[in-house]
């Protein structure tokens, strides 16, 4: 049983440089390329949805230098990314506040370019969390709903989330040895299975990745059910 979408908490960047004598940049730098590795494993293994944990709303709190050369990873990574996104036809789409006076104009005028490109798109879709908190986008689109003139129900905070055509989560990866969600797509996550690794992200390749796949298939979902 393949998921049909999963979501990865890729921790451990700043660890995997530290531990190499190496600034925190260069973890981060590795994990993009690891992103872009995944994202070609996934496509083998017939994954169609793939969300990423790039930023987080707490993110903001790490130093100004490390903080910008996010944003101007965010811009190199997204750019290098679009040929390929293309050529696979698969669209990419953004959970997050991509419009805040935080996030670099660079950063956001290529991550909205490339969105424009794939919209229409149908051969699956690579989704970024990027300035993005799970608690603050339940709230979001509660007031969106609101907005609409619309009662707050379970279809209805589905409807305005970030990404509302996102097939909810059916797998979890977390690495790093950490055991928790960190305010990741809890809405969508509600009845995924959560597998955590001690591999730092950076060091993740096809084979964390299909022992991951490997334990899902092994799982019983029973969704409250017996």
């Amino acid at each position: 049983m393949i998921p049909r979408h999963v979501a990865f908490i890729m921790d451990g960047n700043g660890r995997w440089a530290k531990s190499r004598g190496l600034p925190r940049h260069a973890g981060h730098k590795k994990g993009a390329d690891v992103l872009e590795k995944v994202c070609d494993r996934l496509d083998v293994l017939g994954v169609k949805y793939a969300s990423f944990y790039a930023f987080s709303t707490e993110n903001w709190s790490r130093p100004d230098d490390e903080v910008k050369k996010l944003m101007a990873l965010l811009r190199s990574m997204v750019k290098k990314a679009l040929p390929k996104l293309i050529e696979r036809q698969v669209k990419l789409t953004v959970s997050g506040d991509l419009f805040s006076d935080k996030v670099s104009k660079a950063g956001r005028e290529a991550t909205l370019d490339a969105i424009e490109k794939t919209k229409d798109l149908k051969n699956g879709t690579v989704n970024i969390c990027f300035n993005y908190g799970a608690k603050s986008e339940i709230v979001h689109a509660a007031n969106l709903a609101l907005e609409k003139g619309l009662p707050i129900t379970e279809e209805t905070i589905s409807q305005n989330l970030w990404v509302p055509e996102l097939p909810e989560v059916d797998l979890v990866i977390r690495t790093s040895g950490e055991q928790r969600l960190s305010n990741f797509m809890l809405w969508q996550s509600a009845y995924a299975e959560i597998y955590f690794t001690d591999c730092l992200w950076p060091d993740f390749g096809d084979d964390e990745l299909d022992a991951a796949i490997n334990w899902f298939s092994e799982r019983k979902r029973r969704f409250g059910g017996l």
